[in-house]
């Protein structure tokens, strides 16, 4: 019996964990919870593009992954990559990047995904 209580809370967490991660958001909606501030860089291995992840939120967001997106001199969209944000990016905190990118006339940073950290704690009333 206990290992039927077990195997089913485990099942629910499981399951809540999922659907939290599992949130889509459009580009623009991202806008109140991170900034970016970023710029393209040149060093001796060629082009590159580094900056700061902003979380303006109240949680610590977790996996945090960037769109690159290469842009032609129109501002048309000719390739793009993505990276991972080094670590986690803390509430009210910031995270750096940086990324080696192939030449290109321009370029757009954005968040791609990420994870909201489940932290919890005893807050009762």
């Amino acid at each position: 019996m206990r290992r039927a209580t077990v195997g089913l809370a485990i099942a629910v967490l499981a399951t809540s964990v999922a659907s939290v991660s599992a949130q889509i958001y459009a580009p623009q909606s991202l806008e109140r919870y991170f900034r970016i501030e970023w710029q393209s860089t040149r060093d001796r291995k060629g082009p590159a593009v580094e900056g700061y992840l902003y979380n303006t939120s109240l949680q610590t967001a977790h996996r945090v992954r960037l769109q690159i997106a290469r842009l032609d001199g129109a501002g048309n969209v000719v390739g793009d990559s993505a990276i991972w944000v080094p670590g986690e990016v803390p509430m009210g905190d910031r995270a750096y990047f940086k990324a080696a990118v192939p030449d290109a006339a321009g370029y757009r940073v954005q968040v791609l995904s990420f994870d909201w950290a489940c932290e919890g704690g005893g807050g009762g009333m």
